[in-house]
């Protein structure tokens, strides 16, 4: 069974990304708030059903939406973007480990959809301080404390009555060396006397270089409350794509003009074409079609069938492949509503809006008639789906060296200076070539077998006209 591919459209799939232990346990907390048998192995899959519940908490059971939970361990933090590209996009939401494998996915660009992760400040935090000052060897009043939030940190501290003066936080997700030299440079320093870290990794680096640690660990409720946010997230994001959608499809050649009138056995055949093109158009997406006039049609479906035709609502529905496979011209306006006529108005407002402006106020409207993809700024703004190959190349062009006019990168350098792997990093850079924002450069032959690496050349001159936002 492939993780990337849906049950049935009542089934709500969590992706749970994190170390090999935490996974389990976060498998092992689900299949117990559900009744469901505990997983033998990281990797499986575990039924869901909405009615296993605590007393007190939501039950989803009466939207009729089971969960699976689909796990994702990994060995280090950056190998997160992997395992997201893994699961693929069958998953309704992510759950990870902590905040920084989420970072890096974030960063990596590979996020499309709703992501938690397992808090540590609350109930894990402190467990972690209480077994600490059991220990009796800390003195809890010098701590380093890495990841969390220095508010939350400090009012952990300030609730059990220990002055927070000298307690070091450092909030910014980073990798485990970076994280560890931060630890180690304080407690040399005699700034500490013990180090928290929420980085399993992190703390194995301390335990060999002999600094005393303890990892913060997420406690039960902890992995419980996440899973709850995780099912409201996905249960939402659900919902929404399931909102009543209607797109509104005129063809201008099959308008009545009294200066020009076409032969209307011809207009009756490009109307029987356009139909026929958009019922196999509305199968792919399960959706219907109506003929509502002699050159209008109505499509019905949801937001989430019409969202994967559109790229996510940024290019209009039918128009290209009309255009492509009939060489027929369409003009197709998209609404939302909380009814079927308030959708269809939506819709009509939006073509109407787009006919008298192409592009300038979008092409599909939200169930409040507002633009669901604000339109660029001017002619010369970047198209839909650039700005992350943009982000990109900009976050490269901004480590490499300063005076190193080649700007040239392979995967190994591109995936040092992202803090990602080189597998992510080669796709990011297929990304900008696919954009125009590199060039892939004719490889080096090298006496060396096996292949040679390949370099790129990255354009950063697009970054200068880059639209301010």
């Amino acid at each position: 069974m492939n993780p990337g591919q849906r049950q049935s459209a009542l089934e709500l799939t969590i992706g749970v990304v994190g170390p090999h232990d935490l996974v389990e346990r976060v498998m092992l907390s689900g299949a117990t708030l559900s009744g469901a048998a505990p997983v033998g192995a990281a990797g499986a899959a575990v039924g869901m059903s909405g009615a296993g519940w605590p007393q007190g908490q939501p039950s989803f059971a009466g939207l009729g939406l089971a969960r699976r939970l689909v796990a994702a361990a990994y060995r280090s933090e950056q190998e997160a973007p992997d395992k997201v590209l893994r699961l693929g996009p069958g998953i309704d939401v992510f759950l990870f480990a902590s905040p920084v494998p989420q970072e890096y996915a974030r960063r990596a660009g590979v996020l499309h959809g709703p992501a938690t992760c397992v808090p540590l400040a609350g109930s894990a935090l402190f467990a972690t301080l209480l077994r600490a000052g059991a220990d009796g060897r800390y003195d809890l009043s010098r701590v380093s404390v890495d990841v969390l939030a220095r508010r939350d940190v400090e009012d952990a501290f300030t609730e059990l009555g220990i002055a927070a003066t000298n307690i070091h936080v450092r909030e910014d997700p980073a990798n485990a060396a970076t994280l560890a030299a931060f630890h180690e440079r304080l407690w040399r320093r005699g700034q500490t006397s013990v180090a928290f870290t929420c980085l399993e990794s992190v703390a194995q680096r301390l335990a060999a270089a002999e600094i005393p640690v303890l990892a913060v660990r997420p406690t039960g409720s902890a992995i419980r409350a996440a899973l709850r946010t995780a099912t409201l997230l996905g249960a939402h994001r659900r919902l929404e794509e399931a909102q009543l959608a209607v797109a509104v499809v005129e063809v201008p050649t099959l308008r009545e003009t009294p200066r020009r009138p076409a032969p209307r056995q011809s207009r009756e055949e490009l109307r029987l074409t356009v139909h026929r093109f958009l019922l196999q158009e509305a199968q792919r997406m399960q959706a219907t079609v109506a003929r509502v006039s002699d050159h209008a049609f109505l499509v019905i479906a949801t937001r989430g069938s019409l969202s994967g035709v559109t790229d996510g609502f940024r290019v209009p529905p039918f128009a290209d492949r009309a255009r492509n496979e009939l060489g027929v011209a369409v003009e197709v306006g998209v609404g939302l509503g909380r009814t079927a006529q308030d959708a269809e108005g939506n819709a009509r407002t939006a073509l109407a809006r787009s006919q008298a402006g192409p592009g300038a106020r979008g092409f599909a409207l939200d169930r409040d008639g507002h633009a669901l993809v604000p339109a660029p700024r001017s002619a010369t703004a970047a198209p839909a789906g650039k700005p992350k190959g943009l982000e990109t190349l900009s976050r490269l062009a901004e480590k490499l060296p300063v005076g190193d006019g080649t700007r040239v990168v392979d995967a190994e350098t591109a995936g040092r200076l992202l803090g990602v792997t080189s597998r992510t990093a080669r796709r990011l850079l297929h990304t900008l070539v696919e954009e125009g924002l590199a060039w892939p450069l004719p490889p080096n032959r090298t006496p060396q077998p096996g292949r040679p690496r390949q370099f790129y050349r990255l354009v950063t001159e697009k970054l200068e006209h880059r639209p301010v936002s």
